[in-house]
């Protein structure tokens, strides 16, 4: 058992401090866990372009100062009154969308969706179930979370219906990714789409989300893989995953969407996929898909005040325009089988991780690889 149950840590954090500027390396204060919370040690960490999103100013529910990271493998270290699911010792992955499994909860009894909304606004607004925070910097000034997870951060605090116990044999550093990006690239290809063998595909954006998309539907049996980006260096690692085709719209005269629905295929693609967040994008997936059926997907999230458009018609002649957050995946339920097929070999990630770190205080470091645009996914080891 640890020696701080009930107490306070003091540990390394990087905090956003103000957008738009670097991460600053400080010690922070991470109180214990409150009833149905969990306070976890960090091991490992994966930049996404969400922490990016928010660090760059664009996101309308960013807070400073706060602790961003939410793509990460953990270690619970002590749990708060009430806490069943897991225990000191468990390995978990913190989930930015909570599953509460309650009965009453229509959202978790559902099927059809993983938007469990029980902790929703205390999460947007940068603070616990409770109203309060777990984080204090140096001065014993109060600091914001992020996504309700935190984990720039060798130590910080869950709710408990964020924390998906894990296989504790898997390698913390490698699983991290089903945190976010991979498992919502795959989740919506599998769960909100529901790709069909011999479908067709156009992927828009090919980073790891889109990759994984691209991984999702050669899984899933898909035969016509289109992969789209503006940088052909990403082309190679979409064709070893499944991509039969690549193309740069640099490289082609007049709308992208017409030439994929026209010149590419007849009609167009069973499905497609936005994993850019640019609402222009958006668009042209949405007319590359098939006349009668075609089905496109918003993974991507645009920058605060946009909207997307088209013309109304494309929607009265049969294309379906959906989103999906996190793939449609219940985190509680569906990241832990997500590991077992990892560890069986059926889904491997490891081509995802292009640049590795060691300490917290690199976060910086992997931040700069990601804006590169040669990463995917640079993972930062704690411990």
């Amino acid at each position: 058992m640890s020696e701080f149950v009930g107490k306070p840590i003091t540990c390394k954090a990087m905090v956003a401090r103000a957008a738009k500027q670097p991460l600053v390396e400080e010690t922070i204060i991470v109180d214990p866990p409150k009833a149905g919370e969990v306070r976890v040690k960090v091991i490992a960490n994966a930049l996404c372009h969400t922490d990016i999103y928010t660090l760059d100013g664009f996101d309308p529910e960013g807070l400073f100062p706060c602790i961003l990271g939410h793509e990460a493998g953990c270690i619970v270290e002590s749990v708060g009154e009430g806490v069943t699911s897991v225990a000191p010792g468990d390995h978990v992955i913190p989930c930015y969308t909570p599953q509460c499994c309650e009965t009453s909860c229509i959202f978790c009894q559902s099927p059809k969706t993983n938007l469990c909304p029980k902790i929703r606004s205390t999460q947007g607004n940068g603070i616990m179930p409770d109203g309060t925070v777990r984080f204090h910097d140096a001065d014993g000034n109060d600091i914001y979370h992020f996504m309700g997870c935190s984990t720039m951060a060798e130590y910080t605090v869950l709710a408990e219906i964020s924390c998906a116990k894990i296989d504790s044999t898997a390698p913390l550093e490698k699983v991290c990714l089903f945190g976010c990006g991979v498992s919502t690239g795959l989740g919506a290809v599998w769960n909100t789409c529901k790709v069909e063998v011999s479908s067709s595909v156009a992927v828009f954006g090919l980073g790891a989300v889109g990759l994984a998309v691209i991984q999702g539907a050669k899984i899933a049996g898909a035969t016509k893989i289109i992969g789209v980006d503006l940088n052909p260096a990403k082309f190679e690692m979409a064709k070893q995953l499944g991509a039969t085709d690549c193309v740069n719209p640099k490289d082609i005269e007049g709308p992208i969407q017409k030439h994929i629905a026209g010149t590419m295929t007849k009609w167009g693609v069973d499905y497609s996929f936005d994993c850019t967040g640019n609402v222009e994008v958006m668009r042209s997936a949405l007319e590359c898909s098939h006349r009668g059926w075609g089905v496109s997907c918003v993974i991507g999230v645009a920058a605060s005040g946009h909207e997307i458009s088209t013309r109304p018609f494309q929607l009265v002649t049969g294309r379906v325009w959906k989103g999906t957050a996190f793939g449609g995946f219940k985190s509680r339920t569906d990241v832990p089988q997500l590991v077992e097929r990892f560890m069986s070999g059926s889904l491997p990630i490891d081509h995802f991780i292009t640049h590795n770190f060691s300490g917290v205080d690199e976060t910086n470091k992997a931040i700069d690889a990601l804006h590169s645009g040669e990463c995917l996914r640079a993972v930062v080891k704690y411990f």
